[in-house]
């Protein structure tokens, strides 16, 4: 197949690459060239810039028609606007790479399946454009101008380019808590679920989804088969490691958004709620397996950040240690106050 991946270099997008060339796929990349990528010689490598419009749709003009085309990096209406206006008439079909975050939380059931309402709020921006550019996408499918499948991710990492996330966002600092004994910051009370996938699995259902009529129109989970809960989460870093299992530190999640608006920001956001999804259409169609468990996949994220020396010092980030003290030093104040009410 003549394959155009817009992106090519990213998480996702570089393990697609890889198992297209593997396959003997004819790949181009349209990218910034902002990231570097190895890949065998062959690769076609387009420079250009998705947002200046006119430019981008001039360009995909002058290409030639291609068996299909994997939108990786479309993340705002008017992106996914001048995609329609490219590429329709010039591909077989169009994949475009959104996300889990575009459903409605908290979900009405669970796990979540493709049929749940997605209306995430705007205070969600990504999210919320990401449901936009789906809306878009489909209608331009239902009017003939595009065999559209919509793939939606879940939270994904991979060795060199996504790091561990947590409640106080995705500094790697964490991982130097967790070997140095330290106490570790979890929202809640640990029990929400949460499931991360590795890039080798993700991608996939991508390549499960070219030239795959079943696909025509229709959106996949492409996400993690685990229902780990925060707490579990937190442990299978530690176990993958070899480290000794954190002790963890519950804070309310209002109280962390308060004290932490921007740190705290993905989990008011997202981590607040479970985060299960079914992946059953996407095996059935695409041929999608979840073959890495978390406690591998953390394993093999962690030791690529060793090797690269990409694990930050948490003394550089003293605002943790101080939000751990006050919240035992206060939740014992209170508990000291009110003691001997219940009885």
């Amino acid at each position: 197949m003549r394959v155009l991946i817009v992106g090519g270099t990213g998480l996702i997008s570089t393990g697609i690459t890889r198992r297209l060339l593997e396959r003997g796929d004819d790949v181009t990349l349209y990218n910034r060239g902002v990231h570097d990528a190895s890949f065998a010689p062959g690769v076609q490598v387009i420079l250009g810039d998705r947002q200046q419009f006119a430019a981008f749709e001039a360009q995909i003009a002058g290409l030639g028609y291609f068996d299909a085309v994997i939108d990786m990096v479309c993340f705002l209406p008017e992106e996914m606007e001048s995609a329609i206006r490219a590429f329709r008439g010039r591909t077989g079909q169009y994949i475009f790479c959104s996300t889990v975050d575009v459903y409605t939380r908290p979900a009405s059931r669970y796990p979540i399946v493709e049929s749940e309402s997605r209306h995430p709020l705007p205070s969600y921006p990504y999210a919320y454009a990401k449901a936009h550019c789906e809306e878009l996408v489909f209608a331009a499918h239902a009017r003939g101008e595009l065999n559209a499948t919509i793939i939606r991710p879940g939270h994904t990492i991979g060795e060199g380019r996504a790091h561990i996330i947590h409640s106080m966002g995705a500094s790697t600092h964490l991982l130097d808590r967790i070997r140095k004994s330290l106490p570790i910051i979890c929202h809640g009370d640990g029990s929400s679920f949460w499931g991360t996938a590795h890039r080798d699995d993700v991608s996939g259902a991508f390549v499960g989804a070219l030239g795959n009529p079943q696909a025509y129109g229709k959106g996949y989970h492409a996400a993690s088969d685990e229902m780990l809960t925060w707490d579990r989460y937190y442990q299978g870093i530690a176990e993958g490691m070899g480290w000794p299992a954190p002790k963890l530190v519950h804070i309310p999640t209002e109280l962390l958004i308060r004290v932490a608006p921007q740190s705290a920001l993905w989990t008011s956001q997202n981590f607040c709620y479970n985060n299960v999804f079914d992946n059953t259409a996407a095996k059935a169609d695409l041929g999608y397996r979840f073959t890495i468990p978390w406690v591998e996949s953390s394993r093999r994220i962690i030791q690529w950040l060793i090797a690269h020396d990409q694990i930050e010092d948490t003394a550089k980030y003293p605002v943790y240690d101080a939000i751990i003290a006050a919240w035992e030093r206060h939740g014992a104040a209170m508990a000291d106050e009110l003691a001997g009410l219940d009885q």
